[in-house]
């Protein structure tokens, strides 16, 4: 017997069978119910192939099924909290999230990476939890810019050479040599501002966040438009309200 190769197969075959579950997933994370059929059409995976997916997530209580519609199920919210709640850095992030959207009265959140990309991890604004777990672009974000400046240069033009920086809008930096002036910039004033980056009529502003220990924890970052969102709003005011809040995260961490 060719163990080597029946393992082989065998791996090719559950690689397989998770990219079909997760494809699945991705598909019913984009509607609001959705039949077998519809599931069959979207992802060009056989019927019988759904089915037997949705069978054994449904038994698991991670899709849940009504009148003939699938649906994501709230297994899947508990894995999330998880996820945002493995640092205690985190929990305490929420907090300040809070407090800063409530004290200036704008969008606030708090960005980790992963896998080379922003992670919404918490928000506070109009349709809070909407965006909790999307990622965006690095390069294109306030928030996203103080990560890459917490980086030396080597990880940053792997970056650029691994993902690319792509044009999100018209703003988007998407040449290297203008992205690492930036990065400087962001470097020696301690905080990154994005102006129309990511989005026409937007502009935001990111502080990095560190532990007790001097570990770097993620960004914290207010955004809104760019009528409110002055060159005075954004380069004096936020910034000092920016790093207030990160203090007292660290604080938080440090004494409870």
């Amino acid at each position: 017997m060719d163990t080597d190769r029946d393992e082989s197969e065998t791996d090719r075959g559950g690689v397989s069978t998770t990219r079909k579950t997760f494809a699945l997933l991705e598909a019913l994370k984009a509607e609001e119910g959705i039949t077998i059929a519809e599931l069959t059409q979207r992802t060009d995976l056989p019927k019988s192939t759904v089915y037997r997916h949705l069978q054994t997530l449904t038994d698991l209580g991670y899709v849940i099924e009504r009148d003939g519609q699938y649906y994501v199920g709230f297994r899947f919210v508990e894995l999330g909290e998880q996820a945002r709640s493995r640092k205690v850095g985190y929990t305490a992030a929420k907090r300040a999230v809070f407090e800063l959207g409530q004290e200036t009265d704008e969008r606030a959140v708090f960005i980790v990476e992963e896998d080379n990309e922003a992670v919404y991890v918490h928000r506070y604004g109009s349709l809070s939890n909407t965006m909790i777990g999307q990622r965006r672009p690095l390069h294109s974000m306030a928030s996203g810019k103080i990560i890459l400046a917490e980086w030396d240069d080597d990880a940053v033009a792997d970056y650029v050479d691994d993902v690319g920086l792509e044009a999100i809008s018209p703003n988007t930096i998407t040449d290297a040599d203008t992205l690492f002036d930036e990065l400087d910039v962001i470097r020696d004033r301690g905080y990154a501002v994005n102006n129309q980056e990511h989005m026409d009529g937007l502009r935001g502003v990111a502080v990095p966040v560190y532990t007790p220990d001097d570990e770097f924890l993620g960004a914290l970052a207010a955004f809104g438009p760019t009528s409110r969102f002055t060159d005075d709003y954004v380069h004096d005011d936020l910034p000092t309200r920016l790093r207030d809040k990160a203090g007292e995260i660290r604080v938080t961490l440090a004494y409870g």
